[in-house]
């Protein structure tokens, strides 16, 4: 065991901050970034949409410098990357995405209020409802007054995106929401000049209320978290020990260290730079870099990376890279190019808006038309327009997705899923391949004891009484494993005294009178004692499994027992890749650990295909390479190495107790360490994506059936479709699509 030493420092990792480079990323943008990228951000047109943000809400499209002496509180540069989204002119001030949903939000509560009068005093459906509101000076007002503001204030936000979508020629949701609204408003403020009309304001004031509810869901579904380059950042520390000429100390800010500098690393401290150990001997924790789950040891000469953090002795490291040349600096590039590399996504709803846009303005043309010819110039024919235009604005159509995104985003944090990507969301249903990294995803990321073997005259309760009691005060990872054998075994520890920790050869105790020593084979091989046949072939077929095997000697003469260690699959990754492979879905697995650990874990499994001694870039291009096969790719990992491969991946699902940076690169996070919940995940985009199917046949069936009857198709045989009328359809049809979207939290996720 090299290097096994007890040292608990119980230091404190030091402050953290950035290094010296800008880094932008490119979240996966909301529908507000979509238009306005296509639009405003080719014309300084960010005005269009309005800029609203709670106090003290910082804007996420703010210039962001990633250094060590930058503000902390700043925000950072959004580019939009492929989707031609410049921050250039006067457009880095747009509102960012947390705050697109509040905007939607207020604006929703607000026009609710104002619209509740509006209800109440319609003439409509006081007539419906048989009820009549009294009567009082003003009170003629209260609907077109209160109408006119929820109008101007509620329906401002379409309008402008609306905007956007005509200049680029694109109509869709907004253009088709817009024409509606504002038909509707036109004609009920003309009714109210025109002898023969019914203004139908309460028509208008639901459907913007509405329209923004739909918009509210949206928005909060898609809101994205642009925080996985800080958290790669905050890897590094402040500050460094820098040694001097005289071979003291000085504390010295990161960027100011260059090549050639030594710093000091103590205990539970993170390496500031890159570099090679020039004193000293420790063990270093680089999981977050290398996904290795056992500290690597470090001696003078050895390789160290910025970031990763020292484990029990001092180091004084010889500094040969920093800043933009360290390894973490490349991890962060690579993260910032795969989040760029995300392709832009429209909506189903969206392409059936701009469809039914078109459709909406020709029927209403053929409805002129035929109604000019058959009656002449009368209010009527307006009021048939007027109906056709009104009807075709989807109600349902804009419910139809964000309540099933909204309904779909709660039961999947019910069962311990977060979605904060909703495209990803949808894309897992068509996965056909899942990646997993091996440390902390399948495996539980910690040493843990896989078998025992003891001398003929000894047990292995015996065996374990004493090595945990040894092993009792020490907080290394192999001491922990040792501990947490034996007390799922209901073992007790022994009682020891004299303990003794031997540098990079194990520990020494005194246990009721014996010398006890606990250590690897260099242990064995400095008390130069023989092994028995038995303990021999045991640790040969760990040594193939890539185990680590400590043995524990008595009297320093008489090897009695043997600990394999390992890092433990978990008891739910069989059951996962069981059903994985049940639905189809072929299982790969990536690992910075040794191909013999890579081919036992994946042996075990029954994984289609694993990559072994993978670093940070080449875990990039596996799931890259993958994807140019024409496979749709989900990474599933916690680690900051695993963070450009959960950016690239079409699905990047990122396990919640890892890494944060890990957290703020996925698009969905489990908040368990439990594959299975890769399962449920896909089984609940399936479902969701069936309902948003459902939702917008009915929606757009609707559109179907109510514009010709509308526009007066069968008004020869005296059917006729008012406004009035087409408007408590539309509120039907919005209320089947919500019933119908709730039917989600009631489908079978079960693994």
């Amino acid at each position: 065991m090299t290097n096994h030493d007890h040292h608990d420092s119980g230091e404190k990792r030091p402050p953290q901050s950035q290094p010296p480079k800008q880094y932008e990323r490119a979240p996966s943008c909301c529908r507000l970034c979509r238009l306005e990228a296509d639009g405003s951000g080719r014309s300084t047109d960010a005005e269009s949409l309005p800029s609203e943000r709670e106090p003290g809400e910082v804007d996420a499209h703010e210039g962001h410098e990633h250094h060590a002496s930058a503000d902390r509180g700043a925000g950072h540069e959004d580019d939009h990357g492929p989707s031609g989204h410049d921050h250039d002119d006067g457009h880095g001030a747009h509102t960012d995405h947390s705050g697109h949903e509040g905007m939607f939000r207020r604006r929703f509560w607000v026009s609710l209020v104002l619209s509740v009068p509006v209800i109440v005093f319609s003439e409509f459906i006081q007539d419906v409802f048989g009820y009549t509101t009294p009567a009082f000076p003003g009170s003629s007002l209260i609907v077109p007054v209160l109408s006119v503001i929820v109008f101007a204030y509620g329906g401002v936000p379409f309008l402008s995106m609306a905007r956007t979508e005509l200049k680029n020629r694109e109509p869709g949701m907004m253009m088709l929401i817009s024409l509606a609204i504002t038909v509707a408003f036109v004609y009920s403020m003309a009714s109210l000049f025109l002898p023969g009309t019914t203004p139908f304001f309460w028509e208008l004031v639901t459907l913007i209320d509405i329209m923004l509810l739909g918009h509210w869901m949206e928005m909060r579904s898609v809101r994205q978290a642009s925080g996985a380059l800080d958290e790669l950042a905050k890897l590094m520390p402040d500050t460094a020990e820098r040694v001097t000429e005289s071979g003291d100390t000085e504390e010295v800010p990161v960027s100011e260290l260059g090549e050639g500098d030594v710093v000091l690393v103590r205990p539970g401290a993170s390496v500031p730079a890159d570099g090679e150990v020039a004193e000293g001997e420790s063990s270093v924790d680089e999981s977050m870099i290398t996904g290795e789950s056992r500290p690597v040891d470090k001696e003078p000469g050895s390789e160290v990376v910025a970031g990763t953090v020292n484990q029990d002795g001092s180091l004084r490291v010889r500094v040969t890279k920093t800043g933009d040349a360290t390894t973490l600096a490349g991890i962060m590039r690579l993260v910032d190019e795969a989040q760029k590399s995300k392709s832009r996504t429209q909506l189903l709803a969206d392409r059936a808006a701009g469809w039914l846009f078109y459709i909406a303005l020709g029927v209403a043309a053929i409805t002129a038309v035929a109604w000019v010819v058959a009656v002449g110039f009368e209010i009527a024919v307006l009021e048939r327009v007027v109906t056709v235009l009104v009807i075709a604005c989807p109600h349902a159509l804009g419910l139809a997705v964000p309540l099933v995104v909204a309904i779909n985003t709660s039961t999947a944090a019910q069962n311990g899923m977060l979605i904060r990507d909703r495209i990803a969301m949808e894309e897992a249903r068509n996965l056909d391949t899942v990646m997993f990294d091996k440390t902390g995803t399948l495996t539980k990321g910690e040493q843990g004891v896989v078998g025992i073997q003891t001398a003929a005259d000894w047990d292995e309760e015996r065996a374990l009484e004493i090595a945990a009691g040894v092993e009792g005060d020490s907080e290394h990872m192999i001491a922990r494993a040792i501990r947490t054998a034996a007390e799922e075994r209901g073992v007790q520890r022994a009682s020891v005294s004299n303990f003794e920790n031997l540098r990079g050869l194990g520990v020494r105790a005194v246990v009721n009178g014996d010398t006890v020593h606990l250590g690897g084979p260099n242990l064995i091989e400095r008390l130069d004692i023989d092994r028995s046949d038995e303990l021999v072939s045991f640790a040969e077929e760990a040594g193939s499994n890539a185990q680590t095997v400590i043995y524990l000697i008595r009297d320093e003469s008489e090897v009695v027992a043997a600990f394999a260690l390992a890092d433990v699959i978990r008891e739910e990754s069989h059951k996962a890749i069981e059903a994985l492979h049940g639905m189809g879905i072929e299982v790969a697995m990536l690992t910075g650990d040794s191909e013999d650990v890579a081919r036992a874990v994946s042996e075990e499994l029954g994984i289609d295909q694993y990559f072994a001694e993978v670093l940070p870039e080449e875990k990039d291009t596996k799931v890259e390479a993958l994807q140019s096969e024409g496979k749709l790719v989900a990474m599933v990992g916690d680690g900051v190495n695993d963070a450009p491969a959960l950016t690239r991946a079409d699905v990047g699902i990122a396990i919640g107790s890892g890494t944060d940076v890990a957290i703020e690169s996925g698009d969905i996070i489990l908040v368990d360490n439990n594959p299975l919940d890769v399962v449920r995940l896909i089984r609940l985009s399936k479902a969701s994506y069936r309902k948003m199917q459902e939702n917008l046949v009915w929606a757009t069936g609707y559109n179907v059936v109510a514009l010709p009857l509308a526009a007066g198709i069968l008004a020869p045989i005296g059917i006729l479709l008012s406004p009035a009328i087409g408007a408590v359809f539309m509120s039907l049809s919005t209320i089947i699509v919500a019933i119908n979207a709730r039917r989600l939290r009631r489908v079978d996720l079960s693994a």
